[in-house]
């Protein structure tokens, strides 16, 4: 939808219920920057320039309006994938942890000053998206590994655009962490997808996460002869040999607020890690009979 005002001409997108895109462009220069709607609804007398302008102000409106119905075509394309790839995972790492993340990730790229940048946005969001379809820990087949590449390339996304969405997805895991893999500079696309799948192994849903994969695999709550292995190497994490539920918190979930990489993700991971705390100490006085 089309509306303008005479000196400014808006967009507006639908990205599904609910969800809007509103975007605003100057007559005379035509830079594409997010406006509120009330902005843009208002309606006084039709300015000359826009008559002057009206053939050049058509095509960039269909241009972007094409730009942007591929983009919103590639991310419905992967969340079908995601729904065909994850559909049989336990509830840490199915769908619905998709879409969480790829919430957070949008609403921290919106903190940090990315909205207007929908280039940004959609490597950001197709990261989020397709971050954990051929994890190691619930890989069925080899092939499984090349999932993500081969559908990237079947969307004839630019090539910068498809190595920004891969780089992220193939670092962003603690166990690359750990193997320091993450050192040196990050770009803030991979900070803000790193946040937004660390900070849903977090908090309140993060310990559902925790207990949800450990049932999955017949693992336990809480056993005190066994303990936490502090310093791990990558390897190490992945076997996870003998390793409680209760342990997987200090192994990994206690550290997570101290290795965001956005401010944005900071803030946000203070709460969450609070939440863990308390957890834990109610869970120790239950689990001696002390409370």
């Amino acid at each position: 939808m089309i509306i303008t005002n005479g000196f400014q001409a808006g967009l507006r997108v639908s990205l599904g219920p609910k969800r809007w895109y509103d975007t605003c462009f100057s007559l005379s220069s035509l830079p594409l920057f997010p406006v509120p709607a009330t902005v843009i609804s208002c309606r006084p007398r039709l300015h000359r320039r826009l008559l002057q302008s009206s053939f050049s102000v058509s095509s960039r409106f269909g241009e972007i309006e094409r730009e942007m119905g591929m983009s919103r075509e590639i991310v419905h394309k992967a969340e079908n994938l995601v729904e065909r790839s994850m559909k049989g995972n336990d509830p840490s790492h199915d769908p619905p942890h998709v879409w969480r993340v790829r919430d957070l990730a949008l609403s921290l790229a919106r903190d940090q000053g990315l909205s207007s940048n929908p280039d940004s946005m959609l490597v950001i969001e197709l990261a989020a998206l397709l971050h954990d379809i051929g994890d190691y820990k619930y890989l069925r087949d080899p092939s499984e590994e090349t999932i993500v590449e081969n559908f990237l390339e079947e969307q004839g996304l630019e090539e910068d655009v498809k190595m920004r969405i891969l780089s992220i997805i193939k670092r962003m895991g603690f166990k690359e962490e750990l193997a320091g893999l993450i050192n040196g500079e990050n770009s803030l696309e991979f900070g803000i997808v790193q946040d937004a799948d660390r900070l849903d192994a977090i908090g309140a849903i993060g310990i559902a996460r925790c207990f949800a994969f450990s049932g999955s695999r017949n693992g336990v709550f809480h056993n005190p002869a066994i303990l936490p292995r502090l310093d791990l190497s990558k390897d190490q994490y992945m076997k996870k040999v003998d390793q409680t539920a209760v342990n997987h918190f200090h192994e990994k979930l206690l550290k997570l607020k101290d290795l965001m990489k956005t401010e944005a993700g900071r803030k946000r991971a203070e709460k969450r890690h609070k939440f863990m705390e308390e957890f834990l100490e109610e869970f120790y006085e239950e689990w001696d009979g002390r409370a």
